[in-house]
């Protein structure tokens, strides 16, 4: 049993696809990020780094893992699934999720920020995350021009970067233009485990208003 500790966000999103994907039994543990929950002391020593999403691995000794893309590489290599045993395919796959997550996650990340939450509009912040967020969608979309997926077959990689990517109207980036890159982020979209993945956790009641989402952000942003 995987115990997820996670919020509805692109990073904890990965998590919980994953998961839903190679069909693992887990329990999951939402986490207030309003109510800074991911800095108590607990979850520190799950997370020292006290961002979500992280898991414990109960099966294996209360293993735990922190960083989404290292939840994805270990849960991959657990079940044998989502990412090729031989080295030129894992190093393919383990390309376009470093692309991810050195590219795609902090451009759009910032672009979020500044574009819906920064109190003062600086709009050559802005366009400087969105023009960079746009070229690497711009990437993506070459690379699936001859390939149905980002690395071979359907991998960790593809689920990482249309965790992200999905959300490129929120980050105010647009994928007019990209046929490739639109083709593929519907073909993600009607995978049963990825919807239900976006599911978790679910919503509440009494998540913080976008004012509050607001205060948040920048809060995080200059701590």
């Amino acid at each position: 049993m995987i115990d997820l500790y996670t919020a509805r966000t692109p990073n904890g999103f990965k998590a919980s696809v994953v998961l839903e994907e190679l069909e693992l039994p887990y329990e999951v543990h939402p986490i207030r990020l309003d109510n800074l929950e991911q800095k108590e002391d607990w979850f520190l020593k799950i997370n020292p780094n006290g961002r979500i999403p992280a898991i414990v691995d109960r099966d294996a000794g209360d293993f735990a893992v922190f960083e989404s893309g290292a939840i994805m590489v270990y849960l991959a290599e657990k079940t044998g699934r989502l990412l090729p045993p031989d080295p030129q395919g894992r190093s393919l796959v383990m390309q376009w999720l470093m692309f991810q997550m050195g590219g795609i996650g902090p451009m759009m990340g910032q672009a979020n920020v500044f574009y819906r939450y920064w109190p003062e509009k600086v709009q050559p912040v802005i366009d400087r995350y969105q023009n960079e967020s746009r070229r690497l969608f711009e990437v993506l979309d070459g690379r699936l021009a001859d390939n149905e997926w980002l690395a071979g077959d359907y991998s960790i990689a593809d689920i990482a970067n249309w965790c992200w990517v999905r959300g490129h109207e929120w980050s105010g980036v647009s994928v007019d233009g990209l046929a490739n890159l639109q083709r593929w982020i519907n073909a993600l979209d009607a995978r049963p485990a990825c919807q239900r993945g976006l599911a978790v956790p679910p919503k509440v009641e009494d998540e913080p208003s976008d004012k509050d989402k607001a205060s948040y952000a920048r809060k995080m942003v200059t701590t």
